[in-house]
């Protein structure tokens, strides 16, 4: 099996001479043009903004492609995951970490603190719904699911009139500490339900519960790499990306928001467990389903040929022949992003005590 490198910057339709050892077919199609990724040549231009990379690589099977068949390994969307350390400020960081401890400094004042923030009254007036420890988590994910949804919703508006720094602050500023409440609601009131099933002294239990977090955490959607972006250090895109994780499944967040879920409802085993996951994995879906909305209304044809090549469920395209993976796809994570997922995971899992008695402290 040969592979072949092409550079993106190629005319829309190269033919390659038959050889004995490769057959004669067409490998690249022209793309149609698209209002948003204009026409073809700049899409596939090495300085396209829309593919980062410059080389693509294109797998020759046993079985020659038909002329008219699709290319299913020609790059249409972004490289997932990517990050050049040569290509990164100094400057941009340091303001980075100048960013993020402001954030931090008002996040605590303005709601943290219980002496001077609104985190402990928005609680305890979620709370005063319902005695019931369940409903305050359904509500509380709800509130939190409303809003940030509903800000994902209003992007292209609200980017076009405050700009995308703007926006960006604005939806960071509202849903941090929305989401903040919510987990250490849960960490506190997580043994509060009733007891459904009771297995952490089952062999084996601990074990696989730390390997479907583990795991789980590696489904973080590639925009969260960004962090620059996430910052509004650098002007914040939607990005169409393809590459790494997308090729499993289209939508990861979704599918490691479900495993830690069912890992954690495992261990724990009560009704505030399940009503927590149930409601997690609701916004999930309808993530899902309002994420590729939001993708097809940005990128029209462009997200249709990904859609077309990936799948919602783990794996399927790849099983039904539509997604082909690389020979050498392990190193599409093989990244300094992955790494420090590795890193902070392991990290955040010997750091479970110290994150319970600060999320006790607070008295939420």
């Amino acid at each position: 099996m040969a592979v072949y490198h092409l550079l993106l910057s190629t005319p829309p339709s190269l033919v390659l001479p038959p050889s004995p050892r490769r057959p004669s077919f067409t490998l690249i199609r022209r793309i149609p043009t698209h209002p948003r990724l204009g026409n073809s040549a700049s899409l596939f231009s090495s300085s396209s903004p829309v593919i980062r990379k410059i080389l693509v690589r294109s797998t020759l099977r046993e079985d020659p492609v038909s002329p008219d068949a699709e290319s299913p390994t020609l790059l249409i969307g972004e490289d997932s995951a990517a990050f050049e350390l040569g290509k990164q400020k100094l400057a941009s960081w340091v303001y980075f970490g100048v960013v993020l401890g402001v954030v931090l400094f008002i996040l605590n004042v303005v709601w943290i603190d219980n002496s001077t923030g609104f985190g402990k009254s928005y609680i305890d007036a979620v709370s005063s719904i319902s005695g019931s420890p369940e409903v305050a988590m359904l509500m509380l994910i709800l509130i939190f699911a409303t809003v940030h949804s509903g800000l994902a919703s209003l992007r292209d508006i609200g980017e076009k009139l405050i700009g995308e720094r703007a926006f960006r602050v604005l939806f960071a500023g509202i849903s941090l500490p929305l989401a903040m409440s919510t987990i250490v609601f849960f960490i506190n009131h997580r043994y509060d339900g009733s007891q459904l099933w009771q297995l952490q002294g089952v062999p084996g239990v601990h074990e696989a519960v730390w390997v479907a977090n583990f795991v789980s955490f590696f489904f973080l959607y590639p925009s969260t790499f960004n962090l620059l972006e996430v910052a509004a250090v650098d002007k914040p895109k939607m990005h169409l990306w393809e590459t790494g994780i997308m090729r499993i499944t289209r939508h990861p967040q979704m599918v490691g928001q479900i495993v830690w879920c069912l890992a954690h409802t495992l261990w724990i085993g009560n009704t505030v467990a399940v009503s927590a996951s149930l409601g997690l994995i609701a916004h999930h879906l309808f993530g899902a389903w309002n994420g590729d909305r939001r993708l097809a209304k940005r990128y029209g044809e462009a997200f249709e040929g990904i859609k077309k090549r990936t799948s919602v469920v783990p794996f399927a395209a790849i099983f039904e022949g539509r997604q082909v993976l690389p020979e050498d796809y392990y190193k599409e994570f093989v990244r300094l992003p992955y790494l420090a997922i590795t890193a902070l995971t392991v990290g955040a899992y010997f750091a479970h005590p110290l994150m319970q008695g600060a999320s006790f402290r607070l008295h939420w």
